[in-house]
């Protein structure tokens, strides 16, 4: 973990200096050190094990690697209650699992209501992912802070405009080392740093969305429902094997690159423990699934995991609102 952290934001921060200190003046090397630096913003697994406390056992260093995210643009705190607490103890439950309320204009659940423009989702909706990084560097954070702090997560006023400040001061922070220091130091126009600046988070964005959908909205996975009394039908371990997928899990080079999301299964079972052990347990987890009768989804590659989300895609985007049991059912 410390040598993936090193790499990865040496990867981030070594193009962002290269165009501010070297006489730089060819556009496809602005935009190549610029996608190189995104490539470092999506080796998300040093502070997604922090934020879940997995990073170390000392909850300093935990506490101090998750902040990392905040220089890549985005906000821990807003992280923590949208992935930590939402996504993690609700996962594909439609209204509660803020990973699959989408806009609008997308439909990750059988229980969202459907539009005519969803027909054609499994085209478009990849456009809208490279987006993705885009909004949460500008105004995602502070959208979804006001809204937990609608729903009681954040229960205190005063520690919510302190969060609010907080936020604004990460996004200072981000824009200065991504954007502004390279416009003011660089050989470069402000349209090319800026262009370069948009190329490079629609790439971060479309892989970072991708990594996370793939592993939940599938054909394979469920979309269960409370009963009338709030409650669900199975318990957290059986819920989390229900509604998620691995993916790739012999690609050790996309596992390592990734924070070990290649094996979601296990992540989503014991999120306190760090990505690099996720290899070992996997083959004890699914013996253990298989001896209970239990699901245990995988995609072989890559590859065969996103021509499952785009069958989905398409899925969502025709049939109307329904229950949509999974194999375990």
């Amino acid at each position: 973990m410390v040598y993936k952290s090193i790499f990865m934001l040496t990867l981030f921060f070594a193009p962002l200096v290269s165009i501010t200190i070297f006489p730089i003046s060819s556009l496809p090397i602005l935009f190549t050190l610029y996608i190189l630096s995104g490539f470092g913003m999506a080796g998300i697994g040093i502070m997604h094990d922090a934020i879940h406390g997995s990073y170390s056992n000392n909850r300093t260093v935990n506490k101090l690697m998750s902040y990392t995210i905040n220089l890549i643009g985005t906000n821990v705190e807003v992280w923590r209650l949208q992935h930590n607490v939402l996504h993690h103890s609700y996962t594909n439950v439609e209204e509660h699992d803020d990973d699959i309320n989408a806009p609008r204009f997308l439909r990750f659940s059988p229980h969202s209501p459907k539009t005519k423009l969803h027909k054609y989702q499994h085209i478009y909706a990849w456009f809208f992912y490279g987006l993705t990084t885009l909004t949460w560097v500008t105004v995602k954070d502070f959208v979804k802070y006001k809204r937990y702090f609608r729903m009681g997560l954040i229960k205190d006023r005063k520690e919510y405009r302190k969060g609010l400040l907080r936020i604004c001061l990460s996004k200072v922070l981000y824009y200065s080392i991504a954007l502004i220091i390279p416009m003011i130091f660089s050989s470069f126009s402000i349209g090319a740093i800026l262009g370069a600046f948009i190329v490079m988070h629609f790439v971060t964005g479309f892989v970072i969305t991708l990594i996370f959908q793939i592993a939940h909205v599938t054909p394979d996975t469920s979309y269960p429902l409370p009963n009338e009394d709030g409650d669900m039908e199975y318990e957290r371990l059986v819920h989390q094997l229900m509604t998620t997928c691995n993916f790739a899990p012999k690609s050790r080079w996309l596992s390592w690159f990734i924070g070990g999301l290649t094996n979601q299964i296990e992540h989503h079972l014991f999120p306190h423990i760090s990505h690099v052990h996720y290899k070992d347990i996997a083959p004890i987890v699914r013996q253990t699934a298989d001896e209970f009768n239990l699901p245990y989804y995988s995609c072989d590659t890559f590859i065969s995991a996103v021509v499952q989300h785009f069958k989905m895609l398409h899925f969502l985007g025709k049939m109307e609102t329904q229950y949509v049991y999974s194999k375990y059912d």
